[in-house]
């Protein structure tokens, strides 16, 4: 499916014409109001395609391995390439084992001198276990679809903004680390640290949140992306987006019924889930929502039966879904 341009007009050109008698010329006098249209470049779904199918050809992106090396140092890059300005974070944090995790998160800014801001973010690290399978459990997982689904998408966008007239907003792309480090499923009590209830999963978020890239950072709102490019994917209003930005909601819900997208963005609700949106709305105080797949006749429950399996391989990614998210994403940004 290729992407399409499309054309939205903000405000019909008024025109009145005295026309009294044949040989009497038009009246020019009337005001004509008129404000320019504001074009959407293409979302190519191959593309975004190739950059998943490039993350996972790296293996799995666990934290503290080559491969997650390798594949941080390649996003870097190609957003370089695109045409940002790209600033890394290089952190550790403790995992839920006990053992210290080398994470980075990395920015994307475009459109330096513009104040309103949106950001757009997922994740680029794996699941370091299949604890949901059946067999191999404590072995990695590709994370086609968890993890660089979105990032993905996002690398597209991020090619086309490189390419193309900017938005008149601010685009900020966060690709955050050691998401999905959470403990595994065998662990019945979940550990504390420092006697405090700990949350394991989401640690780039939680630390971006509290140390912005920039020193006061403030976006209008931001989208975070995660597991967007399964076949026949469903997203749902999902709660926590419901309770911190709902207008966002509405507002990109809305885009997506326009384009043609409302058997992938559902109008109905889901219930609120632990993810990157809920840090950056509770930490950094910006109203943020998730589009994540819901699949609530899963045997997961929330997500397709893939989730934190060995089946979330290049098998389960399909292009019709990633262009859905990621033309309903241009059209929302570009007519901000």
């Amino acid at each position: 499916m290729m992407g399409r341009t499309a054309y939205t007009l903000f405000l019909v050109i008024l025109a009145f014409f005295a026309c009294e008698s044949s040989n009497k010329s038009i009246d020019h006098s009337t005001a004509h109001v008129v404000k320019k249209a504001i074009t959407v470049p293409s979302f190519n779904n191959d593309s975004a395609y190739y950059f998943i199918k490039k993350q996972v050809e790296f293996g799995p992106r666990v934290p503290n391995t080559d491969p997650h090396l390798r594949c941080g140092n390649y996003l870097e890059a190609q957003l370089k390439r695109f045409g940002a300005k790209v600033t890394t974070q290089e952190f550790s944090e403790q995992a839920y084992d006990g053992s210290i995790l080398h994470l980075k998160n990395i920015v994307a800014s475009y459109n330096l001198s513009a104040k309103k801001r949106v950001l757009l973010a997922a994740h680029w690290d794996t699941r370091p276990f299949a604890d949901k399978d059946f067999e191999d459990r404590y072995l990695p997982i590709d994370g086609a679809n968890d993890g660089a689904s979105g990032v993905g998408v996002l690398l597209e966008v991020a090619r086309i903004l490189g390419n193309n007239e900017m938005p008149n907003t601010g685009i900020d792309i966060i690709f955050f680390d050691g998401e999905d480090y959470g403990e595994h499923e065998d662990i019945e009590n979940v550990p504390f640290k420092n006697g405090l209830m700990q949350i394991w999963w989401c640690l780039g978020s939680q630390y971006w949140a509290k140390n912005p890239h920039v020193p006061g950072y403030a976006a209008y709102y931001g989208i975070v992306l995660d597991m967007v490019g399964g076949k026949n994917a469903e997203f749902h209003k999902e709660g926590g987006s419901m309770q911190f930005a709902p207008k966002v909601v509405k507002r990109v819900w809305d885009i997506a019924r326009s384009l043609g997208y409302s058997n992938y963005f559902v109008n109905s609700n889901s219930p609120g889930i632990t993810d990157d949106h809920i840090f950056i709305n509770r930490d950094a105080k910006i109203p943020t929502i998730d589009i994540v797949e819901y699949k609530p006749t899963s045997p997961s429950f929330y997500f397709g039966d893939y989730h934190h399996t060995h089946r979330d391989n290049m098998d389960i990614i399909d292009k019709q879904t990633l262009q859905a998210v990621g033309e309903t994403v241009l059209f929302t940004i570009y007519n901000e």
